[in-house]
């Protein structure tokens, strides 16, 4: 059998034989026949979020507390407008305010009564229940006692607001006497109104 010999392997410029012919390209370029390299890669997509549950949370706390602050200012704004509103009409003046108040005080007795001669801002019945008892409590402990008072006088009077003073006596039937002198401060709001007795 004749011995067949093994071919060297092609080199350089030779060709295989089946093996396209290719020539050498230069570093950084690419030639007609290589494929691209892959774009770089995009970042992995996040997907969806989670609903964020505390957003709703502070979303209804802050409507909360701006429905609190509306209700408590306005019930502060109501109090302050309502709270020096008369009831009822005063008197024509000042002088008679005085002298309807001391009536209801020490002749009628009736706090009540005084109460509705009291400036609103002013208006405090337990106070006004204490003097009326004072002058009770004097009616017991002397015999038949008597209250007068001169008639009120206008000392000051700037607009809305005036000073009357009076002198207010207690006369008892065994011929005691007592007297007492008072100054109010009366106000126009719907008529004339005691708000301080001095």
């Amino acid at each position: 059998m004749p011995v067949q010999q093994a071919f060297p392997a092609p080199t350089g410029g030779v060709e295989a034989v089946g093996t396209p012919a290719t020539t050498p390209t230069p570093p950084g370029t690419s030639g007609p026949s290589t494929i691209p390299p892959p774009p770089p890669a995009y970042p992995p997509y996040p997907g969806t979020a989670a609903p964020k549950k505390k957003r709703g949370l502070l979303i209804a706390a802050v409507t909360l507390v701006v429905i609190m602050v509306l209700c408590v200012g306005g019930g502060v704004l109501a109090f302050l407008t309502l709270r020096n509103t008369e009831t009822g009409e005063g008197a024509k003046e000042p002088a008679v305010a005085v002298d309807e108040f001391l009536t209801a005080v020490y002749k009628d007795r009736d706090a009540t009564k005084a109460a509705t001669r009291v400036c609103a801002a002013s208006r405090d019945d337990g106070k006004i229940a204490a003097k009326v008892a004072e002058v009770q409590k004097y009616a017991s402990e002397y015999q038949n006692p008597r209250f007068r008072w001169t008639t009120p006088k206008v000392d000051n009077q700037t607009g809305d607001r005036a000073t009357v003073s009076t002198r207010v006596t207690m006369t008892t039937a065994d011929e005691k006497v007592a007297d007492q002198d008072l100054r109010f401060t009366v106000v126009q709001k719907t008529g004339w109104w005691v708000c301080e007795v001095a």
